[in-house]
């Protein structure tokens, strides 16, 4: 060791020690104890703390008493040392968790650079030095202080940032779960992105002609199915099943995989797709390979195809596929809410009846004109 330590009284505390520190207590030097026993072959020195902490050889002797009679009977004894470090391993500040966050799930985080960069600008100032089990709803109050003048959604997303962050730390391990929930901001803002019946035919019309097939074929089948891009993305040709016509959707947003219809229009997609890919990229297993048959990441001819095909300024191409694909859906009647929720894959119909409700012209129209009916029912009494 380090520091030269002294038995205390090898009969009346045996395997006790100590070392005399710099400080004074009570007028003399103060002291440190430790203990020693012996785990299997290992010899362990523990530290058990000083006399102006509370510690003396008496308290010192009963924690050794303790340690031998439970290695004795079979159960594993940890050090104080080995508890706070298999604690701390546990409990990582916020700024590791997120530097691991961004390293794992990089590569295939959708949105990665905005979501680092949010996360560098609004939380990593005011989080990172703090383990979790040391955040307060009071830090929440806080960020949501500081960013008052933000529109709702964007503190929404700060919020949902650093939710997600230790959301992955409880389920690696590296941290427990908060000790509270975080209550979202309201944001009204959602954009339901619908195309009208020239901007759709404009879409398809630009898709079959454009130069580069597999990006035709991608967005052609965002349209006609509601896909995310991501599914897209990933999608091999083992998650294709022309004879039972279902898609296999692996991993969707997290969830476990799914299946949803296979059309006939987008069975044709997928061939014509197919055959492309085998041409420039026979070794990939990706029907939508990226430039060297990898799985592809970025499509960043969406934005020149969008004013190629004079679509809305703002819209977003995939995810306004998908908010197009829903709404016209809707529109039609001819779908209910709990089909149209098994086609977008979310979890429950709840989630979708939200957001697109207001688009289910019959119904809406039937439930004005009973309420209409009892208004002037009642008037009529």
């Amino acid at each position: 060791m380090a520091t030269l330590k002294k038995r205390v009284h090898p009969k009346k505390w045996p395997g006790v020690y100590y070392y005399e520190t710099e400080n004074l207590f009570r007028g003399a030097p103060d002291r440190c104890f430790y203990i020693t026993y012996k785990q299997g072959t290992r010899l362990v020195w523990e530290k058990v703390g000083k006399l102006s902490e509370g510690y003396g050889p008496d308290v010192a002797a009963e924690i050794r008493a303790d340690r031998v009679k439970a290695i004795r009977h079979g159960e594993e004894v940890k050090t104080a040392k080995e508890i706070r470090q298999e604690k701390e391993e546990r409990d990582k500040t916020f700024g590791e968790i997120a530097a691991k966050y961004f390293e794992v799930k990089g590569p295939f985080l959708k949105g990665y650079v905005t979501d680092k960069n949010r996360y560098e600008k609004h939380l990593s100032p005011m989080l990172d030095k703090l383990r979790v089990s040391e955040i307060k709803p009071h830090h929440v109050e806080e960020i949501r202080t500081k960013y008052a003048t933000y529109k709702p959604a964007t503190v929404w997303n700060i919020l949902e940032m650093m939710r997600r962050i230790i959301n992955y730390g409880y389920k690696t391990n590296r941290c427990p779960a908060l000790s509270f929930q975080i209550e979202m901001p309201v944001k009204d803002n959602e954009r339901i992105e619908h195309l009208t019946t020239e901007e759709a035919q404009r879409f398809l019309d630009t898709a079959k002609m454009w130069p580069a097939r597999d990006v035709g074929n991608m967005l052609m089948l965002a349209f006609f199915t509601g896909m995310r891009r991501g599914e897209i993305f990933k999608l091999e040709d083992r998650d294709v099943d022309f004879e039972l016509k279902l898609i296999r959707l692996r991993n969707p947003k997290g969830k476990k995989s799914m299946s949803i219809g296979l059309s006939k229009v987008a069975e044709d997609i997928l061939r014509d797709e197919i055959k492309w890919r085998d041409e420039h990229h026979p070794d990939s297993p990706f029907i939508f390979p990226g430039r060297t048959g990898g799985m592809r990441t970025d499509c960043s001819a969406v934005d020149r195809f969008r004013v190629a095909a004079g679509l809305p300024k703002g819209f977003r191409p995939f995810h306004g596929l998908r908010h197009h694909f829903a709404v016209s859906l809707a529109n039609s009647g001819k779908f209910s809410m709990d089909i149209i929720s098994e086609m977008l894959t979310h979890k429950n119909a709840d989630f979708t009846k939200k957001i697109y409700a207001q688009f289910l012209p019959e119904t809406l129209s039937v439930a004005s004109n009973v309420a209409a009916d009892i208004l002037l029912g009642n008037l009529e009494k």
